[in-house]
Order: C-alpha cells, then sequence, then structure tokens
C-alpha cells in the first residue's frame, strides 16, 4: 500500500514549496492554509495503510478539482517574481501573495525595459509605455536630455517615499510614476 504514496507526495510537496507563507512563524502575515489542503495533509496522520491511500486519493481528487475550477491557484517563485515584476510602480494591498521583500521573498526594486512607444503630454512632460505594455508618466519637472525614442532601453528604480526614478538609454533620471 505504501507505494501509492509517491504519487501523493508530489502534490504536498508543490503546495509546501510554493506556500512559503504557510512556514513562517510570523502569524499576523501569513494567508490561512486552504481547508482542503488541510485535509489533504491530515491524511497523513492515518496509520491505517489502506485507510490513508483512500484519504490521499480522495482528497487529491478533491485538491485537482478545485485547481482545475481556479478555486485555488499554484504558482512557483518564478511566477511570482514575474508578476511582482510586471506589477513594479503599482501599490499592491497586503494580500501576502507577492511576498514582504523579507531574506526569503526577494525584494524587486528596480527593473530593465525598451520603450516601446513615447509621447509628450500637454504640459510638456513624457509618457512612455514599456515593452511589457506598463504606461508611466512624468511627474518632475526635469528633462530628458534627449528624447525617449522606442527601442530605447530604460531603467526604473525604486526611489523615496513611494517615487521612482527613469533613465532612459543611460541619461540621467526624472521622476516618474506608473498610470497602468
Amino acid at each position: 500500500m505504501r507505494a501509492a504514496f509517491p504519487y501523493v507526495a508530489a502534490p504536498i510537496a508543490i503546495i509546501l514549496t510554493v506556500s512559503p507563507a504557510v512556514a513562517r512563524d510570523d502569524s499576523s502575515s501569513r494567508l490561512a492554509t486552504p481547508a482542503i489542503v488541510q485535509q489533504l495533509v491530515a491524511c497523513r496522520d492515518i496509520v491505517a495503510d489502506a485507510e490513508r491511500l483512500a484519504c490521499y486519493d480522495k482528497q487529491v481528487l478533491a485538491f485537482d478539482t478545485a485547481t482545475k475550477s481556479r478555486d485555488i491557484v499554484i504558482a512557483d517563485k518564478s511566477e511570482v517574481r514575474s508578476a511582482r515584476k510586471g506589477l513594479f510602480g503599482f501599490k499592491l494591498p497586503s494580500l501576502n501573495i507577492f511576498g514582504h521583500g523579507r531574506d526569503d521573498d526577494e525584494e524587486i526594486t528596480e527593473i530593465t525595459s525598451t520603450i516601446a512607444s513615447a509621447r509628450p503630454t500637454r504640459d510638456g512632460q513624457w509618457r512612455i509605455v514599456l515593452a511589457d505594455g506598463a504606461v508611466w508618466e512624468q511627474v518632475s519637472t526635469d528633462h530628458f536630455v534627449l528624447s525617449p525614442r522606442p527601442g530605447n532601453p530604460v531603467r526604473i528604480k525604486q526611489g523615496a517615499l513611494g517615487s521612482y526614478k527613469v533613465s532612459v538609454d543611460g541619461q540621467p533620471s526624472v521622476r516618474m510614476r506608473r498610470v497602468e
């Protein structure tokens, strides 16, 4: 009966690997483990092999159904990092799904990309669209030495007090904010 355990251990390993919030001792910032996951993990406490296997079979089916219906979504660290990078510049609610910049959650303080389009606004500031579709607007009175153009490399760094400094093609930075 124990031979079936490796097939059940894989989903449990995935859940525990991609859920660092569950493993933290800081209960104030941790998400509650979904009941379906708790029930699956509880199967390991059953002593009788046949009952434990039946429990795993039942709970893995329920877990599989929940993931297919998107009631539970699983993401690995690279997917979370990619999502955090795509949301760089936005103020995110504290849901503990994108990490808190702790040692085990690498905080993103800078991104690089290329400009897809750039145009001056009515007030002479710049509005740039990055390759990933992120839209940034200038909020300072500083000026770029050379006008931003499609294809230019851009580097955006997090500044003080929620501001962002944008450097286009190695030029001095100007303050901008993400609007889309």
